[in-house]
């Protein structure tokens, strides 16, 4: 199934190429393969609209996942037909994220594909309102990017690092 991305702002230069293979490598560890995932990378405009909207917190943020299923911690859907073969949609607020990385001196790229690893785990039910929820997507935010890490020699390490 396909990754499609779409950048739908003009502050920050983004690599599509290698995050889209990177969220292809991400899907795969989750074992999602099977499944279409919406990435949109956005301006901090959009991305304080839709946390408004959607979390109340009308500031921006880094990522908003909308799952198109909703399942339990680590489950993958059990799809009825062809187009339920879909996980959801990740918003990446790139312009949010280069902000923090200029701050930080953290790589933008890195980070970027760190945080659409983070995206695709709520994608999968996976939370962090709690110490146990943030424990289990912890390890397994670990566990993909792990993989993500031996494919291509990266050493990127989950971004609720520290959370509780």
């Amino acid at each position: 199934m396909s990754v499609a991305l779409r950048n739908v702002q003009r502050a920050v230069p983004v690599r599509r190429a290698p995050l889209r293979r990177a969220v292809c490598a991400l899907r795969a560890a989750l074992g999602a393969s099977r499944f279409d995932v919406g990435l949109v990378c956005a301006g901090n405009a959009l991305m304080q609209r839709l946390n408004g909207a959607y979390r109340q917190c009308p500031e921006p943020t880094d990522v908003l996942s909308f799952p198109f299923h909703q399942v339990a911690a680590g489950e993958l859907p059990r799809p009825r037909c062809r187009d339920e073969y879909n996980l959801g949609d990740i918003f990446l607020g790139v312009e949010y994220i280069h902000q923090q990385c200029r701050e930080t001196g953290e790589n933008f790229d890195d980070v970027l594909t760190v945080t659409a690893a983070h995206g695709l785990c709520h994608l999968l039910g996976y939370r962090h309102d709690t110490k146990p929820a943030w424990e289990q997507m912890y390890q397994r935010e670990a566990q993909i990017l792990e993989e993500l890490n031996r494919l291509t020699g990266s050493c990127l390490r989950p971004l609720t690092a520290g959370l509780f």
